[in-house]
């Protein structure tokens, strides 16, 4: 079977956006790390297929994607979507936020990804 995570040819990439995060990202790690949230244990900036992850929790089958401002522009949409049904087709959920949401709505995005934890 063909390997599905963690890519050798994305290991560069990942690594480049690992130590380069947004803000948003920074402030929802704190949040995630070190399985803090209901003992659940994320790992960010993961390759899926062709594809990397913000974040992504193995036990939940979750991903949890952060958008900024480029993520509203027609073909990074479509790209979104794309990545979105391949991603599902694996059985993987798949969380979208703003990244307004995570730096003035903590709470609630927290709540939104602990729902999904209840849906199982």
């Amino acid at each position: 079977m063909d390997r599905v995570f963690n890519k050798k040819f994305l290991k560069e990439k990942r690594r480049k956006l690992r130590n380069n995060p947004t803000c948003a990202e920074k402030y929802l790690w704190r949040e995630l790390r070190k399985s803090q949230l209901e003992g659940r244990k994320f790992r960010r900036q993961i390759s899926i297929g062709n594809y990397i992850a913000d974040f992504y929790c193995l036990a939940e089958k979750l991903v949890i994607e952060l958008d900024g401002e480029g993520h509203f522009e027609e073909e990074q949409m479509q790209y979104d979507e794309k990545r979105t049904e391949y991603l599902q087709s694996l059985g993987i959920s798949v969380l979208r936020f703003e990244n307004q949401e995570i730096l003035y709505n903590t709470e609630s995005v927290l709540t939104k990804i602990t729902l999904c934890f209840n849906k199982k």
